[in-house]
């Protein structure tokens, strides 16, 4: 399946035990010379709290567990509806740390509530010290030393969906250095669990273009996360107003997010396609 051009394995774990799966296994069955191909591998599991439906797991294509997975979260639904899992619509999905509200949409569109983003550094998580920081608007950046052939700083902001998001905004994203830096960020040691490196280009208020050098598995054509944390850092910074239209590489998405208020946190809305491109079998 693919969302928005970010491509995923989606198998059934409910139907067959799928627990004792190597990371190695992982990693064989993403290689797109070696396997099926994909950029994340999704698990649809029994649900294990009450308040949920079902339990998805996201494997990245080197074979690593994560928390959170935008995109592969309305491939999910999508995939429980197609194969008569479940009848609900909306669905409630657990991941990680949170459950997720999944609504299909007639016309073939998945709305997704996100839940609020996280700011506080210990839960994305995120380690400043050391790093020079200025404050714009609302959003604090913070200047991170990037260790490429030419040596610089980036002022990115840093936000969770679930999972880390480090967002910087450039002049025009198709000669941003994604891939020539993408990895340092990723890796950088103020990141302990590694980090999402998004690069954002403001096109006018309510539309933005993005690239994502994912971790785990490089730059993907689309990154739903990404594309919500870049979408409230752009609020936060005074540069963008709900809704956003998000131009990713491999298609649109709508993000919308209420920003504060009344202190309250509100979630982050994201909306866009899922897509099965083909189903079959393989033996591991």
């Amino acid at each position: 399946m693919h969302g928005a051009g970010n491509d995923f394995i989606v198998l059934n774990g409910i139907d067959q035990d799928l627990s004792n799966i190597s990371r190695e296994q992982w990693q064989k069955l993403a290689h797109r010379q070696f396997g099926i191909g994909a950029d994340q591998i999704l698990l649809v599991e029994k649900a294990t709290r009450p308040d949920a439906d079902f339990r998805y797991r996201i494997f990245n294509a080197d074979g690593g567990e994560v928390e959170q997975c935008g995109n592969g979260s309305r491939c999910f639904v999508r995939f429980v509806l197609d194969q008569g899992l479940s009848v609900k619509n909306p669905l409630r999905v657990e991941v990680a740390h949170t459950v997720l509200t999944l609504k299909s949409h007639e016309d073939g569109q998945v709305e997704v509530n996100m839940g609020a983003p996280i700011f506080e550094h210990s839960k994305i998580p995120f380690n400043a010290n050391g790093l020079a920081s200025k404050q714009e608007f609302q959003e604090i950046l913070y200047a991170l030393p990037i260790a490429t052939p030419t040596p610089h700083d980036s002022w990115i902001s840093v936000v969770s969906m679930g999972n880390p998001h480090a967002i910087q905004v450039v002049g025009d994203v198709n000669n941003a250095p994604v891939l020539e830096e993408g990895s340092s960020i990723e890796k950088d040691s103020v990141f302990p669990k590694r980090v999402n490196a998004g690069y954002m280009q403001i096109l006018n208020r309510h539309e933005i273009k993005l690239r994502v050098f994912e971790r785990g598995a490089g730059e993907t054509l689309a990154c739903g996360t990404g594309a919500c944390a870049s979408v409230v850092s752009g609020i936060r910074r005074g540069l963008l107003d709900s809704p956003v239209q998000v131009h990713t590489r491999g298609g649109d998405l709508q993000i919308a997010w209420g920003g504060l208020i009344d202190e309250v946190t509100q979630p982050v809305i994201m909306t866009g396609p899922a897509i099965t491109v083909f189903e079959g079998e393989t033996t591991i």
